[in-house]
């Protein structure tokens, strides 16, 4: 195998839990210590901000201590773990929602300064070697009873995704880099253009959300399986041109991959390239490429016979984490917005007033169909959306399944449609592995590096540490 020496050995990463928290409720199963020796044992604790830093408190509200950082490391690290309440899940998704999590490993709490109006806030760190995370992490994105194969090709990816961030965060510094937005000189009319950064944190290597992978703690690692998937696989990437590879992913493509440039900054990533149907060959009777308007309609409006197009009830359960099980019209799904609601929907997301909406206009397409620029035509003015997550966002109170999605006016008077009925394809912005896609193939027979040279090639696996 390979070697690809990024890291002379394991890392360990600092993963945000929580940010601009007010007060935060934690339990100690098992004994701690702060990084000055003292012991501080089982129990359930509070920490608020405090001029000085951070103050604890024990549940007889007895003063624990106050440090400009508190940090407090396991003595036995296989029998100690804290849990905290109330973690934020799902930002800005369908799924969002509250939970209590268990960690292993190191807490950090440290103040994070206020924000115009705003008081100080707690930011709670978790620092995990790299390998546990991983545990975590393909467990928290899908089940930990999916095949192990497909749990080997995710933690190869979700690695190599770690490690090509932590190295480009160290090339560029600690400062976060915005989202784009830029209003389109050559003609008056606005066009707006934002993608999420995921170098975009400050205080802490990656947070615990779908913004970076998802990192649900202790909980979800249920199975043989994934802590077997992750121990098999110790230290692989995938590499290309000598550079351990940006490996993004996916739940669900719909039936094609997506090209980088699409949902993130304009340039080519050859490994990330889109128009790759998720099946063995591309389907004679679907017409390609979909970056044109009636091939993209043909292909949304039809079912591809791609690994995605799943349907077992009782298999999905198998492949998709409780959180996700709900979810079951991601293939091709439906969603109705009325004229009202689209008008509020732009207010509230762009801060514009375009009056009635009359129009919503395709003006450019990536390879999988997703919409990469969509113009808003109303009464008043009109204004071009992109890339395919504002899409998505400006679309929906959550946040639409995909940007791969076909517009239907219905009853139109005067120019004006009383609603906007979307048919849609896929779910989420379908760069790089098809979730889904990828567990099916498992299911079917297919090993972790025939799943990763499906939607990785060009690249390699190569070993980054031992």
């Amino acid at each position: 195998m390979k070697r690809a020496p990024i890291f002379s050995a394991e890392p360990v990463v600092s993963v945000g839990l929580l940010t601009d928290a007010e007060q935060l409720r934690f339990t100690l199963a098992g004994e701690f210590q702060t990084p000055d020796g003292r012991i501080v044992p089982p129990g359930r604790y509070r920490a608020t901000p405090h001029p000085a830093g951070v103050e604890i408190r024990d549940a007889q509200e007895r003063l624990v201590g106050i440090a400009a950082t508190f940090s407090l490391s396991p003595i036995n690290p296989s029998r100690a773990i804290f849990t905290l309440e109330d973690v934020p899940i799902g930002k800005g998704f369908h799924w969002e929602r509250k939970e209590t999590q268990s960690y292993a490993g190191t807490l950090t709490i440290r103040v994070s300064p206020p924000t115009s109006e705003a008081s100080w806030r707690l930011t709670v760190i978790n620092e995990i070697p790299a390998e546990t995370y991983l545990k975590s992490v393909i467990s928290s994105e899908m089940s930990a009873r999916a095949p192990v194969e497909f749990l080997k090709a995710h933690a190869v990816i979700s690695r190599s995704w770690l490690l090509a961030h932590l190295a480009r965060r160290a090339n560029e510094g600690r400062s976060p880099s915005p989202p784009s937005e830029r209003e389109a000189s050559e003609t008056p009319e606005l066009e707006i253009r934002r993608w999420v950064n995921r170098t975009a944190h400050r205080e802490f290597d990656v947070c615990a959300d779908d913004h970076c992978q998802r990192y649900y703690g202790l909980a979800p690692v249920t199975s043989d399986a994934a802590m077997a998937a992750v121990a098999e696989t110790h230290g692989q990437v995938l590499i290309f041109n000598g550079h351990v590879c940006d490996a993004r992913f996916s739940k669900c493509c719909g039936g094609a991959t997506e090209a980088y440039r699409s949902a993130w900054e304009d340039r080519d990533v050859p490994y990330l390239r889109g128009g790759r149907f998720d099946g063995p060959e591309w389907p004679a009777n679907f017409p390609h490429p979909l970056t044109i308007e009636a091939h993209a309609a043909t292909w949304i409006l039809g079912s591809p016979p791609a690994y995605c197009r799943a349907t077992d009830a009782r298999g999905l359960d198998d492949l998709l984490p409780e959180i996700d099980r709900p979810t079951r019209d991601f293939f091709r799904w439906e969603r109705t917005l009325e004229q009202e609601e689209l008008q509020a929907l732009v207010k509230a997301r762009l801060g514009l007033e375009l009056g009635a909406i009359r129009h919503l206009e395709p003006l450019e397409r990536g390879a999988s169909s997703r919409l990469v620029r969509l113009r808003i035509v109303g009464e008043r003015r009109s204004v071009v959306v992109g890339k395919e997550l504002e899409i998505r966002r400006v679309l929906s109170w959550t946040c639409l399944y995909s940007s791969a999605f076909v517009v239907f006016p219905e009853d139109v008077r005067g120019g004006i449609p009383r609603r906007f009925r979307l048919r849609g394809a896929g779910w989420g912005h379908g760069v790089g592995l098809c979730q889904i896609g990828a567990a099916i193939m498992a299911q079917q027979g297919r090993t972790y590096r025939e799943i990763l040279a499906h939607y990785y090639a060009p690249a390699e696996i190569a070993l980054a540490y031992t």
